[in-house]
């Protein structure tokens, strides 16, 4: 692995068959197994684990301490936070190995952010720009700009493209950050208005 279009630490283990974008950087400690995409400019940050086949995006963001295991993809501007957790297997146990097919798939839309030491149950989807408290545990899929904190995840709030949290009045909302526009539908759903 002796591209200069990205960078690996020397500590690292970066198996055969990856594919790993321009402008990306991997550091201290990571794995990175066999048959994983990972796009441009991407960050993986110290003791990270990238599972077997494995699909990451562009200008993904995995800080330290995290395992991206079979079956999770990682859209583009995706932000993992410390320690945080994935799940692939929903009932798990020693004496019986799950196989393969047995695995849930978890998506993780563009724009997405997951708090420190949160957990991700396996079959879940975060919606795009959704964002994870620190320490919640999903256990359902996640709306587009939902914020949702606690055990389990609750929706707490709503929040921008930017990461400004927003103020709905009359179902209309503007971010008072970047400007743009969002309607509430419902009391589960949000979109922005283009």
């Amino acid at each position: 692995m002796n591209n200069k279009d990205y960078f690996v630490h020397p500590s690292s283990f970066i198996d055969d068959n990856v594919q790993i974008g321009e402008g990306t950087k991997i550091w201290h400690f990571c794995h990175v197994m066999s048959g994983v995409r990972i796009g441009k400019n991407c960050k993986i940050g110290q003791n990270v684990f990238i599972d077997r086949d494995v699909k990451i995006g562009n200008n993904v963001k995995i800080q330290n301490n995290v395992s991206v295991y079979r079956g999770v993809t990682l859209e583009d501007y995706v932000f993992c936070g410390p320690s945080m957790v994935f799940t692939n297997v929903f009932n798990p146990r020693s004496a019986y190995p799950r196989d393969i097919s047995e695995y849930r798939k978890t998506l993780v839309k563009k724009g997405a952010t997951i708090g420190a030491n949160a957990t991700i149950i396996s079959g879940v989807t975060l919606g795009r720009s959704a964002f994870v408290g620190a320490g919640t545990v999903v256990t359902k899929d996640v709306p587009d700009y939902a914020l949702v904190r606690g055990n389990p995840a609750k929706i707490t709030g709503w929040m921008c493209e930017c990461g400004e949290k927003l103020e709905f009045k009359d179902n209309y909302a503007k971010c008072r950050i970047c400007g743009r526009r969002y309607e509430m539908i419902g009391e589960n759903k949000v979109i922005r208005e283009k």
